[in-house]
């Protein structure tokens, strides 16, 4: 639950708040980190941090028996992620604790995309691949069948995780959404705010790649398609790239963008210069090999910006159908169509797109929806 993680641990930030106000809730949290965790005691619901998890597998001891001791105490309980020692320890106890117990709560498994195919299939994942196939034989393949259900951020999500493993048959398969807060409100600082950290930028819009600079990304490929067009004279805004610059992936993709003086890295923005990135720009652009919801992809239609995707954000059909930005392939041509296809909209085509990316965000990503949709989801697998 160490905030500086992100994921699944900002998720479940994100959705307590909003099914404490929807369902009069109570939430607790157990997880395998230090209980001396300097983030401890920050959070408006209780932390159970037993002790940091041991080995690549995070194993612990104390975690079956708390579960064991307090699994009475609840309704729901809602295992988030897999390929670790907690989710077998926590169908393990449930197991064990329907046969002792009349009454049990009802458990449910939240991949958050790691059964995405794409992880068995990547290049550079080939030993992890070979990790997790035999793990998925021996153990992980129990928790998926025995839990009561699972829940999906995406429908794509739910789709992908039929294909990537064999004995996959769970109980219920059911799409939950996901969801963010609504964004601090523009203000007209933001643009010197941005400015001071992005000190070449020309103070015009431009489109924002906003993620973690990783090969699955597909930044190369938006690097690569920018320089195409270039070279045909296209007139293109500027391109910021922000993220953590610390990896000899990032040292190469500033190398690959090198003849072009309008890709601007910026490093990795935070609090109000991330958030002043997003309004200043015009779009949002990633042409990721893999997302599995995309947070950044949300933050950004949250402020009215639309999103230029591959068809591997696992989010794009609820994109594509709200017309909140555009899809097409992973590949160079796709980012080359993207950069293409938005370069050549009229200033009215692009204000109909803002205004859609709002309302797609609204829709479908606003936290107070998708939690609206999980409490009723946990409520009706109470009732059946």
């Amino acid at each position: 639950m160490d905030p500086v993680k992100g994921g699944p641990c900002q998720g479940i930030r994100n959705s307590i708040p909003e099914l404490i106000k929807i369902g009069n809730t109570t939430n607790e949290v157990v997880c395998l980190d230090s209980p001396k965790s300097s983030y401890l005691g920050q959070d408006t619901f209780k932390i159970h941090a037993l002790e940091k998890g041991r080995t690549i597998l995070a194993f612990s001891k104390k975690l079956q028996p708390w579960l064991m001791e307090n699994y009475n105490r609840f309704d729901v309980v809602i295992v988030h992620g897999l390929w670790s020692y907690h989710s077998y320890a926590a169908i393990k106890a449930i197991i064990k604790h329907k046969k002792k117990h009349s009454v049990s709560p009802k458990l449910y498994v939240m991949p958050h995309g790691m059964l995405d195919p794409y992880f068995q299939k990547a290049k550079e994942r080939r030993l992890k691949a070979l990790r997790n196939e035999v793990y998925w034989k021996i153990i992980e393949n129990k928790v998926i069948n025995e839990a009561d259900g699972l829940l999906f951020t995406c429908q794509e999500e739910l789709l992908l995780a039929k294909t990537t493993f064999n004995n996959y048959r769970p109980k219920k398969e059911l799409n939950v959404s996901y969801g963010i807060q609504e964004p601090p409100a523009y203000s007209k600082s933001m643009k010197q705010i941005l400015f001071e950290n992005i000190p070449d930028w020309n103070k015009k819009p431009f489109l924002l790649f906003l993620s973690r600079i990783h090969h699955k990304k597909g930044l190369d490929l938006l690097i690569k398609a920018y320089q195409i067009l270039e070279k045909e004279n296209i007139k293109l805004p500027q391109l910021i790239v922000a993220g953590p610059l610390k990896s000899t992936y990032a040292s190469q993709m500033k190398t690959l963008a090198e003849s072009s003086t309008n890709i601007l890295f910026s490093g990795m923005l935070s609090g109000k210069a991330k958030w002043a990135a997003f309004y200043e720009s015009e779009a949002f652009i990633l042409p990721s090999h893999q997302e599995n919801f995309g947070i950044a992809v949300a933050e950004a239609m949250a402020c009215s910006k639309p999103v230029l995707i591959s068809d591997k954000v696992n989010i794009w059909r609820e994109i594509e159908s709200g017309k909140g930005g555009m899809v097409s392939q992973d590949n160079l041509e796709g980012a080359i169509n993207l950069l293409r296809s938005w370069n050549g909209l009229s200033l009215s085509e692009k204000s109909s797109y803002s205004k859609n990316a709002r309302n797609t965000f609204v829709k479908n990503f606003r936290i107070s929806s998708a939690a609206a949709k999980l409490h009723q989801t946990l409520k009706n697998g109470l009732i059946n």
